[in-house]
């Protein structure tokens, strides 16, 4: 695998759109050829190496490019955008919809992931070292479409309405999550290893979400089914089974657990 490195020359007035930092867009360029790859700053265009220092060839696929920034970039976005295979590694923090819509190849991230990580994505792998902030694999403003497909891992904390109409895939939370995880979920797996905020599956109809801390609270229009071992392969222990949400209907098939150690057995 080839190897392009990008280390940032300072930060911008307003932040970069840059979907072209992705292995599809880098594969069979040169050095040359990808610092004058167009990326947006507001609404002017700019060449990308006009904010990065560019070193090394890709290689003649996507599969077959790496791409390493040397350090932080909150202010780029779309970084990964659709991506299809190759990897991409940030010693750093990135901005808003980094993976977006990425279907294959990996996305590694050292730092913290800003807003919308993984909206709409189809396939691949993301891990973030750091936190991440709202929107974790949802879909976007306007949408209703998330993630549907890969697996996205966060070792930090994660924000609010995670997995926002989610129907395959995985999302996995090594720590706390906010409010509304797994809103209008559909189908898919989220696991939140530590603690989340109020109303977990809210509007769900499939799908499996997993709490393994305390939940601030559950929906009434949640049925509890009784107890569970180890409901999903990467969360073990006993929980509370509750189907839902029937505020959509009769037939919705969403399973909500909770672990029975930091929540009280409901009444």
């Amino acid at each position: 695998m080839k190897e392009v490195v990008l280390t940032p020359k300072g930060e911008p007035d307003v932040p970069l759109e840059a979907e072209v930092i992705c292995p599809d867009e880098f594969a069979g360029k040169s050095e040359g050829e990808i610092e004058a790859l167009k990326i947006y700053e507001g609404n002017s265009t700019v060449e990308l190496g006009e904010y990065f220092d560019v070193e090394g060839d890709a290689g003649d696929s996507p599969g077959d490019t790496r791409i390493v920034i040397e350090g932080d970039v909150p202010w780029v976005k779309l970084i990964g955008y659709r991506m299809s295979a190759g990897e991409i590694l940030v010693k750093g923090d990135v901005g808003r919809h980094a993976g977006a819509e990425m279907k294959g190849g990996k996305l590694i991230v050292e730092g913290d992931a800003d807003d919308w990580l993984g909206r709409e994505m189809k396939g691949g792998e993301i891990t973030v070292h750091g936190n991440a902030g709202n929107y974790v694999g949802s879909t976007y403003r306007g949408e209703w479409r998330g993630m549907s497909g890969g697996r996205i891992l966060v070792k930090g904390d994660a924000g609010d309405e995670i997995g926002e109409w989610m129907s395959d895939g995985k999302i996995i939370v090594e720590g706390d999550a906010g409010i509304m995880i797994g809103i209008h979920m559909q189908g898919g797996t989220i696991i939140v290893r530590g603690d989340v905020g109020v109303r977990p599956g809210a509007q769900m109809e499939g799908g499996t979400v997993v709490v393994c801390g305390r939940a601030e609270d559950i929906l009434p229009s949640f049925r509890y089914e009784g107890l569970k071992e180890d409901p999903v392969e990467e969360a073990t222990g006993t929980f509370h089974l509750f189907t839902g949400d029937y505020a959509n209907g009769p037939k919705v098939e969403g399973e909500l657990y909770l672990s029975t150690a930091l929540n009280e057995v409901p009444r």
